[in-house]
């Protein structure tokens, strides 16, 4: 009887393995076909990495040769806190995810990088999980990185995040893992916006850091799913930091496939009603509709669709990664823009006040009329006048009252004065960098050429041009 009662049993759990390896198996089969995001990024080819090295090294020259040496004479860091390290420069990408809780963000890294039902896959579910920035790296190895030792490596690009604090650094983590889209790409996954949470609450200034790495973002996508459509004070807030970032911030219909298509329409109208107080633009940003995970869409819905809309996302992901060396170059040269301007201004400012101080004078009160009012001493106007600057990249009138406030004016030499017999003038070294050097290294990469020649090499400005209205 007792053999009998064992064999039953041993029977009842072969029947239970074999039926739950048959779910397993069935579960496994809904996963999603994945070859279209290797072919979409084209993570198969090899790419010239002499050529992009070369790049690197040329432009990390021209900013230190030209940029640098006015940035720290003027302490413009001082004035826009973005300081630019080797780190940056030589960084890949960087892909940033924001939107409310639980709308997909994590789920889609997962899937963009094949991390599901792997030990290091980001975790997710229907509770707000994510309460770190999450950093995903390429590494040799896959390992965990705390924040700490990110913030320490000066070879990282993450050093200047030390300035929110030991507690923020507690909730920044990083992951390192080989994986071909890696070595072209950062991920950073964000924790979701909760508009019912304070900011005290986060124990770092959660709205600071979100703008320090929208500064410093290629892609941003704000991720929403069709049950958080609600706007609140955080995420307004977070519009507005985006504000001048239109054209990198492409907006995610998430879970799109557990609606009815008419549903969906629906949804998709009510989200851009919801979003259209916080984006005053012209042309409306692109928004994806799709369902962002490892496993198949749900049955009797747009399958075409959000598989078409998946490939226009990766399309538009490679986009920057084939565009990065040129995207680099513009930034630095946008810096060195505002850098030069606002060396001019400074330069104005100390010669107003040389101008208008006297044997008798008060220091401190003369300089207080001028910068309380730079227009009666037209500062920005004969900026303006003098120099090819448009009024729109001017700086604010009131940032110069805070930096004089804590840098003063007599601690700043004259742009005359800064020159030297071997090193030339800073100024003439950095609109040369501006007008000829990294327009060259730019053309050079669009042309195939190389890109360590200078500037006269690459566009051969050793003849004199000529004048064809004068007189010969």
């Amino acid at each position: 009887m007792k053999g009998t009662v064992v064999i039953c049993c041993f029977l009842s759990l072969l029947l239970q393995a074999t039926a739950e390896e048959e779910e397993v198996e069935d579960f496994i089969s809904t996963l999603r076909d994945r070859s279209h995001i290797d072919e979409t990024l084209r993570l198969a080819t090899e790419e010239k990495s002499g050529d992009y090295a070369a790049a690197i090294d040329r432009l990390r020259k021209i900013y230190h040769s030209s940029i640098k040496p006015m940035e720290q004479a003027y302490k413009y860091n001082e004035l826009r806190q973005h300081e630019i390290s080797d780190g940056e420069i030589t960084s890949k990408p960087m892909v940033l995810f924001l939107g409310p809780w639980s709308v997909g963000k994590s789920s889609m890294i997962n899937y963009l990088l094949g991390m599901q039902d792997s030990p290091y896959q980001l975790y997710t579910g229907a509770e707000p999980t994510t309460s770190e920035f999450t950093v995903i790296t390429h590494g040799e190895k896959i390992r965990s990185v705390e924040g700490i030792v990110m913030a320490a490596d000066s070879s990282r690009s993450f050093s200047p995040l030390e300035k929110f604090g030991q507690n923020f650094l507690e909730k920044l983590v990083g992951i390192e893992m080989p994986h071909k889209l890696l070595e072209r790409v950062t991920f950073v996954d964000t924790p979701g916006i909760i508009e019912n949470r304070k900011q005290q609450e986060r124990g770092y200034p959660f709205n600071d850091v979100c703008q320090w790495f929208i500064d410093r973002a290629d892609l941003i996508f704000v991720v929403f799913d069709p049950t958080k459509l609600d706007v609140g004070l955080e995420l307004e807030m977070l519009f507005r930091q985006l504000k001048g970032r239109e054209s990198q911030i492409r907006i995610i219909l998430n879970k799109a496939d557990n609606l009815a298509t008419q549903d969906l329409m629906r949804v998709y109208g009510a989200l851009f009603w919801s979003l259209a107080p916080l984006i005053n633009v012209t042309e409306p940003p692109r928004v994806y509709v799709s369902s962002f995970w490892p496993y198949d869409y749900a049955a009797d819905t747009s399958r075409d669709l959000f598989k078409r809309e998946e490939i226009s996302l990766l399309e538009d992901l490679n986009q920057v990664i084939e565009n990065r060396m040129e995207n680099k170059i513009a930034f630095i040269r946008q810096h060195g823009i505002r850098v030069r301007i606002h060396s001019l201004l400074v330069d104005r400012y100390v010669q107003t006040f040389k101008e208008k101080m006297s044997y008798f004078s008060d220091p401190e009160l003369v300089f207080k009329e001028i910068v309380d009012d730079p227009d009666k001493f037209y500062i920005f106007k004969s900026i303006l006048a003098k120099t090819n600057i448009s009024k729109f990249d001017l700086p604010n009138r009131d940032a110069y009252r805070d930096f004089f406030g804590v840098n003063p004016v007599t601690n700043f030499k004259p742009l005359t004065a800064q020159c030297s017999y071997m090193g030339g003038c800073l100024l003439d070294k950095i609109e040369k960098a501006i007008t000829n050097e990294l327009p060259a290294l730019l053309s050079s990469i669009n042309s195939g050429k190389q890109p360590g020649l200078t500037s006269c090499e690459a566009t051969g400005c050793g003849e004199k041009p000529k004048n064809r209205y004068r007189k010969n």
